[in-house]
């Protein structure tokens, strides 16, 4: 099975090789099952398929013991004899033991490199699912980033973003002019939530260096792809940062990487464990989002294969693309079990040799209920398949061996270090201290100008020039001389007005004309 990455074994002994083909691969796909029936182990074998085929995978370790990846197994391992025995059983002839190149990441960088994003990049519709944001708060979300773009305001990390929400709050009666109304409670809501999600260690996602998707896309020296695992039993702590988080990464692949069209084998193979965390409340728009990149993200070469318990936690719309399928066994102790039994039986291609609901029901651990895409992306007759042995080992590395392939892989120290250049908290500081100053200058020069009003008011600013002390006395005579001038002269007009002053006037003018 050179061009397909070997399962397990079907048919009535086991002895049929169910095969899952690399041309197909990036039709997407679904393993679910329910609690300890065998997904993990399942999943840790395709990711050794893909490697060993040269394509580099993306998974996420939500219980810590898929990082046995890393080391390989051993032929003192307590199930040896029964891995062996199912190999001889499947057909698996060359099946032998062996370590697989692997970059652990972490957002937290306690088991792995860090990994971040800037806001920017995660965007307001995924922020808003992050924060858990009601319509109105989402709307001033969008707002911010609207306001960053046009102003220039690089979002990098919250501290950016808790910036700019002040600004907006500080503003707002401008900003609701042009883009609706900004209520303080709405900005202070956003506030508080960004509080919890720091708190929850949520912060340590943003922030520069952001991960580049190349490091996601190597291959080890010997032509094998490498397995990028995601510690996220700590981050499943916050399941809705961890869902986020996985979205984003899907979304950015889906913008970034060009077209391939059909390749013959995936660029990237990337696995969305617990992925009911993902449709779980889940608003129309996030939906939508997934099922448009689920729809057209393969032809970018890009597979993706969601884990879950049950096929029923993922919308109809998505589920109906993922065409490569392992069904372990499903419970069904109520009405409601019984229902989403009958319906996942529904959705395979029957094969006479069995009823697929009761297989469904039946299969052991370490078997499950498979069907895979052949010729023309036509799905395949439902087999009952034994799943293969892994090769690497069951269960998790210790902290010395997972700390010695951190140091020496191949991103080793390009992350480590938190980077803070100059983004929109910094300008936003600067813009409030110039503001600052500006109001201390003006409040200064008011002050000053009231205290020159108040003395000269207050008659204590004496502003003329001195002069010489003759000039002196003889200015203050002449002023004397006037001041008493002008006196008189005021009070002969006075009187003149009056009836004795007209009288005056009529005699004086009655002797000119009696004269003439």
């Amino acid at each position: 099975m050179q061009d397909s990455i070997f399962i397990g074994g079907g048919g009535d002994d086991y002895g049929e090789k169910q095969g899952l083909s690399l041309k197909y691969a990036n039709r997407h796909g679904l393993v679910a099952g329910a609690t300890g029936t065998g997904k993990t182990v399942t999943l840790q074998i395709m990711a050794e398929g893909f490697s060993a085929q040269g394509v580099p995978v993306f998974l996420s370790d939500v219980k810590g013991d898929l990082s046995g990846l890393a080391a390989a197994g051993s032929p003192g391992f307590k199930l040896h004899d029964a891995f062996m025995d199912r190999a001889g059983k499947i057909g698996l002839d060359d099946y032998s033991y062996q370590a697989f190149p692997v970059t652990f990441w972490d957002l937290f960088g306690q088991q792995g490199h860090p990994v971040r994003t800037t806001v920017a990049e995660m965007g307001p519709l995924l922020l808003s699912r992050l924060l858990e944001l009601s319509e109105a708060q989402e709307g001033i979300l969008n707002i911010a980033f609207r306001l960053a773009d046009e102003q220039g305001l690089p979002l990098l990390d919250l501290k950016d973003l808790q910036a700019l929400l002040v600004w907006v709050g500080e503003n707002r009666a401008d900003l609701s002019l042009r883009y609706g109304n900004i209520s303080v409670q709405s900005v202070g809501a956003i506030q508080r939530r960004l509080l919890v999600l720091e708190n929850q260690g949520g912060a340590k996602l943003f922030g520069e260096p952001a991960l580049e998707l190349s490091d996601l896309m190597r291959t080890d020296l010997d032509g094998r792809g490498r397995i990028n695992i995601l510690a996220a039993d700590k981050l499943m702590a916050s399941p809705r940062l961890y869902a986020t988080f996985l979205l984003w990464l899907l979304s950015e692949l889906f913008e970034e990487l060009p077209e391939v069209g059909d390749p013959d084998k995936p660029k990237l193979v990337f696995f969305f464990d617990e992925a009911h965390l993902l449709f779980d409340d889940a608003p129309k728009a996030l939906v939508d989002k997934v099922e448009q990149v689920a729809r057209l993200i393969r032809s970018k070469g890009v597979g993706v294969y969601f884990i879950t318990q049950n096929p029923a936690d993922v919308p109809e719309d998505i589920l109906g693309q993922l065409g490569n399928r392992v069904q372990h066994a499903l419970r069904a102790f109520t009405a409601r079990d019984r229902k989403e039994l009958r319906l996942a039986a529904e959705t395979y291609r029957d094969n006479p040799r069995f009823d697929t609901e009761e297989a469904i029901r039946e299969v052991g651990v370490g078997e499950a209920v498979t069907s895979f895409l052949q010729k023309k992306g036509v799905p395949g007759v439902v087999e009952r398949t034994l799943i293969r042995p892994p090769s690497s080992q069951l269960g998790p590395i210790d902290a010395a061996l997972r700390k010695a392939l951190i140091d020496s892989s191949p991103v080793a120290g390009k992350y480590e270090v938190l980077q803070d250049r100059h983004s929109a908290y910094e300008i936003l500081t600067k813009r409030a201290q110039e503001a600052a100053q500006e109001a201390e200058a003006a409040e200064r020069r008011e002050v000053e100008a009231e205290e020159v009003e108040r003395e000269f008011k207050a008659a204590r600013r004496y502003s003329g020039s001195r002069v010489k002390r003759s000039s002196s006395r003889s200015t203050r005579s002449n002023a004397r001389g006037d001041t008493v001038g002008d006196a008189l002269g005021k009070a002969l007009v006075k009187e003149l007005r009056g009836t004795t002053g007209r009288r005056i006037v009529r005699g004086i003018l009655g002797g000119l004309f009696k004269g003439k």
